[in-house]
């Protein structure tokens, strides 16, 4: 059975039973959730939320230019541009709008390398993503200055469409502007070995390749003795990433080969893992051999670091050839690994183009951070996403459903609410400007818990007078029937 239907049999029921459980569901004496954020290849969620009259927004975690690939598979096949294979390769892509004049069929996402067009893996991809504009908005993980012209053909199709990207910048960003310090975090399953970073200290600016193929990818023993003799070749500094898994052999040993580890004791370093944010950002790094996933990516872009694309599956065929043809941050060896073409592509990035390759990626790295600062266009997109599910409109549900709240306010007129809910109206606490474990659990337990009655008696008597207002005689069912009536007058004066 495939990958997506294996995941759809085990989640489905897990999701429904979640949603029950957890009492997310509206009944009688409570509210429903007001908002499933998805992943957005779980199409089953949207089914759920429209039975349920929930708003569903998908999250996209792959670039826009692969998304907008294969949101048209449809297009392509009856262009008799897929499936693709054979000395079709390089000829280019007709029916992608956005990619005219750059885009091969090689490049389009890896699923697309399909003998027939009716193969599950390609028809399901092709399902899942036409399922994204069902939804009630879309978020991608990108920014306007790096994908806009393809974000516009993408708004044609889903116009409720946030790009808020780079995710990671974003994160850092909006801490930097609540709180002076906050804790690094990392999604990887595997140990980091910060004894890279000792090394690098070591190492003259800008001298260092930086080798990783990310947490998936797995190489044969060949593919990596061609990168070895490649890097050595070429004479450069490298630190090389090596999962204790990623290497195959005839023989299934998985381990670094002995020959690998003492070739590099001159100039080079092997970790199992890193810090891999700390080290694009290092000074001594200079470039990036990597298998161009999207998260790899965008932490590059945001460092400023070239790139040596090596893509291995899915939307990473597409990111690598947006690296080189169209951001022009890097090169793209798809397709090949070959240790002279290796050596050639490192002297490339790391000497002979050195200097135009750096002063294109600083420029990207400049747009992408502002992309994030007050003001940018990410920063700007993610506010308008949160007012759309939250906001003022939050705050009024609360008060008539007579739900005392804990108020933690992000921008706009948020920080007023929290207060007023605090301070005045006493059906609530505020949170603002502070993001503390023990803080939240204090504010939490007095809630539910020590003040729970005075609070509730507070919010029950504020859902009254809520509800008192809206009937007839109220100030503003009084307030509307003026209005009517005004606009009545002014209508027939025209």
């Amino acid at each position: 059975m495939g990958l997506l239907p294996s995941l759809m049999n085990v989640t489905v029921p897990l999701f429904k039973e979640m949603m029950v459980s957890r009492n997310f569901l509206a009944s009688e004496n409570r509210r429903s959730v007001a908002c499933i954020i998805s992943d957005g290849v779980f199409s089953f969620a949207i089914d759920f939320a429209i039975e349920k009259g929930i708003s569903i927004v998908y999250f996209r975690t792959i670039s826009a230019c692969s998304f907008w690939a294969y949101f048209r598979i449809h297009e392509l096949i009856e262009a008799d541009e897929l499936p693709v294979k054979g000395k079709g390769m390089d000829l280019l892509v007709k029916r992608l709008p956005g990619t005219e004049g750059f885009l091969r069929r090689r490049d389009l996402p890896g699923f697309c390398r399909v003998d027939y067009i009716d193969e599950p893996k390609l028809q399901g991809i092709k399902f899942e993503t036409r399922q994204t504009a069902r939804a009630h908005a879309a978020i991608l993980n990108t920014f306007e200055d790096l994908e806009g012209p393809i974000l516009s053909h993408i708004r044609t199709q889903i116009p409720n469409l946030y790009s808020i990207g780079p995710l990671h910048s974003l994160l850092k960003s909006r801490l930097e502007t609540t709180t002076k310090e906050f804790s690094e975090s990392s999604g990887s399953l595997w140990e980091e070995d910060r004894s890279c970073l000792t090394w690098l200290d070591s190492q003259p600016p800008k001298s260092v390749i930086y080798v990783s193929f990310g947490s998936i990818t797995i190489v044969t023993r060949d593919q990596l003795l061609e990168f070895w003799y490649g890097l050595v070749n070429s004479g450069q500094r490298f630190l090389w990433v090596m999962r204790p898994d990623s290497i195959t052999g005839n023989d299934g040993e998985s381990q670094i080969p002995t020959e690998l580890e003492e070739a590099t004791k001159a100039r080079g370093y092997t970790v199992d893992w890193a810090p891999q944010e700390e080290v694009l950002n290092h000074p001594a790094i200079g470039g990036f051999v990597t298998h161009s996933g999207w998260n790899s990516t965008l932490e590059s872009i945001v460092a400023g670091v070239p790139m040596i694309c090596w893509p291995y599956f899915a939307d990473q065929t597409t990111n690598s050839r947006f690296v080189s043809e169209v951001w022009e941050i890097g090169l793209d060896m798809k397709d090949t690994c070959d240790r002279v073409v290796i050596e050639k592509m490192v002297r490339e990035v790391m000497d002979v183009k050195k200097e135009e390759f750096l002063e294109r990626a600083d420029q990207l790295a400049k747009l992408a951070r502002k992309s994030v600062s007050e003001g940018g266009s990410s920063c700007c997109n993610f506010e308008r996403f949160v007012e759309y599910i939250s906001g003022w409109n939050s705050t009024l549900e609360s008060i008539v459903a007579g739900v005392p709240m804990t108020c933690w306010s992000y921008y706009a007129d948020q920080q007023v609410n929290s207060r007023l809910v605090g301070e005045v109206w006493k059906i609530g606490m505020d949170t603002k400007d502070t993001c503390d474990r023990v803080m939240v659990e204090k504010m939490i337990g007095d809630l539910m818990g020590v003040t729970r009655d005075e609070f509730f008696r507070s919010a029950n008597q504020r859902a009254k007078l809520a509800r008192r207002s809206v009937a007839e005689g109220g100030s503003p069912y009084c307030s509307l029937d003026r209005w009517i009536e005004d606009t009545k007058l002014m209508t027939h004066d025209k």
